[in-house]
């Protein structure tokens, strides 16, 4: 099939002189084959070209995902300054940052780009996803927007979700418990918990226009970010910085916060988060995993050792604890009321409610039981709510590798938790889902991320 192999051809282009590659990438896209037959996480990368094109690869390029940024956003959706790449102490333009909120939030710029899913090409069970930085036929568009670095904290004077690094007693974390910050179970400096999605969204419009809880389809293509690059479904491979022969991504993003014991957690601060804001700020607008001690985690005198994950700069995108997603409503129904589990979701902010599924689209039946995640959703939009749980051979290691979790025995709206939280261990990842909660649900261990879109 064509886009599929590999070779080593080189096609120049007009000598080089006034050739630039973002108007040529702009006109071609990259994305991955799954074939649902494969019980293998490892999918394959597939292009309008796979030959270098002026020594380059597409698959290595990887232009959408190169586009994306780490800044500090302004409350009115500008850009205050970018920051370097590869140390986040400064700007982009070498002088010293300062994440702690005053020069606004630390967020991650996507770029416009343009998607396609193939669906049963080139033959039934096998769905290709592309993506593209140009508006090529046939694909739809994904507006520029921001997604916050870190898990969302807040500002609890003004009841605003931020996403900075800031110690101070208005900005603690969790449950707010304020008897812990001189102690090693501190919540000063971690994101928030605690909040209902309802209040969530309030409390991220407070920031302003344009400001709302991580969507659903951040959270989405995120994944499908993640899976392009590194040509898996399995986010959990252990983190492997050597490139492949073609300069192409390999292994994964580690196990991230997910080794808790959690007895020792729940002892330790009651489920609260432990990992504060910026842990793996070393890492930048990298990907990869840093080590974080908690002091007396399992007890008096012994310290843990955790694994803080990160992706293109979003730290943390998968365990540690959940986060909540909005623009997205999970309509259960038991057996006795007709025995169906929808995904609706919207992508219009405008939209967002936990009252109804008005100007929500209804995207399709999901799974009805807890298992291991077999089959996406899929669809035109490419949703990664699982279809299909719990198939033989299924597990941490086979097809999409993450767990889903659900509760049929009542009929209500719930939320979509994503990621998992720090004691569920293989379960945890990027495809990892739960929808057991309603949206008036608070718990210790849910959060949220923060997300901007203007107009």
């Amino acid at each position: 099939m064509p886009g599929i192999s590999v070779s080593r051809t080189c096609i120049p282009f007009g000598g080089g002189i006034g050739f630039s590659f973002s108007q040529y990438w702009a006109t071609q896209w990259y994305g991955i084959e799954i074939n649902e037959a494969n019980s293998s996480p490892d999918v394959t990368r597939i292009a309008s070209t796979m030959t270098e094109v002026n020594g380059k690869y597409i698959h290595a390029e990887l232009p959408v995902h190169s586009l994306i940024k780490g800044c500090l956003l302004l409350d009115n959706g500008s850009v205050n300054y970018y920051l370097d790449p590869t140390d986040w102490t400064k700007k982009a333009d070498g002088t010293a940052s300062n994440l702690d909120g005053s020069d606004g939030q630390v967020m991650m710029e996507w770029p416009d780009f343009y998607f396609k899913v193939d669906m049963n090409t080139p033959s039934a069970g096998k769905h290709q996803i592309k993506i593209s930085t140009g508006a090529l036929s046939g694909f739809t568009k994904v507006p520029k927007h921001y997604v916050s670095a870190y898990e969302a904290n807040i500002t609890r004077s003004t009841s605003k979700l931020g996403s900075f690094k800031n110690t101070g007693t208005d900005y603690r974390g969790g449950n707010n418990t304020a008897a812990w910050d001189a102690a090693d179970n501190t919540l000063l400096g971690r994101p928030v918990t605690y909040i209902n999605r309802t209040n969530g969204r309030t409390y991220a419009r407070n920031r302003g226009t344009g400001w709302n809880q991580y969507g659903y389809s951040d959270h989405k293509w995120l994944f499908w970010f993640f899976a392009i690059e590194y040509a898996t479904l399995n986010s959990q491979k252990a983190v492997n910085a050597t490139l492949t022969a073609e300069g192409y991504k390999q292994g994964g993003l580690g196990s991230g916060v997910s080794t808790a014991n959690s007895t020792e957690w729940n002892n330790f601060n009651s489920y609260n988060p432990y990992v504060p804001c910026g842990a793996s700020d070393t890492l930048a607008s990298g990907s990869g995993e840093v080590n974080y001690v908690a002091t007396n985690f399992g007890g008096a005198g012994v310290n843990r050792t955790f694994t803080v994950n990160r992706y293109r700069g979003h730290e943390m995108p998968f365990g540690h604890i959940w986060k909540m997603c909005d623009g997205v409503n999970i309509e259960i129904k038991t057996d006795g009321d007709g025995g169906t589990s929808k995904l609706f979701s919207a992508d219009n902010p405008a939209v967002w409610t936990d009252a109804n599924y008005v100007g929500y689209s209804d995207k399709g039946n999901i799974a009805r039981t807890s298992n291991y995640m077999n089959k996406a959703l899929m669809g035109a939009g490419a949703e990664i709510v699982p279809s299909q749980v719990g198939i033989a051979g299924s597990g941490h290691t086979t097809y999409f590798c993450d767990y889903f979790y659900t509760d049929v025995t009542s009929s209500s709206m719930r939320m979509l938790l994503v990621g998992g939280y720090a004691h569920y261990g293989v379960d945890d990842g990027l495809a990892y889902s739960s929808t057991n909660y309603v949206p008036t649900s608070a718990r210790t261990h849910v959060g949220f991320r923060l997300r901007f879109e203007g107009a």
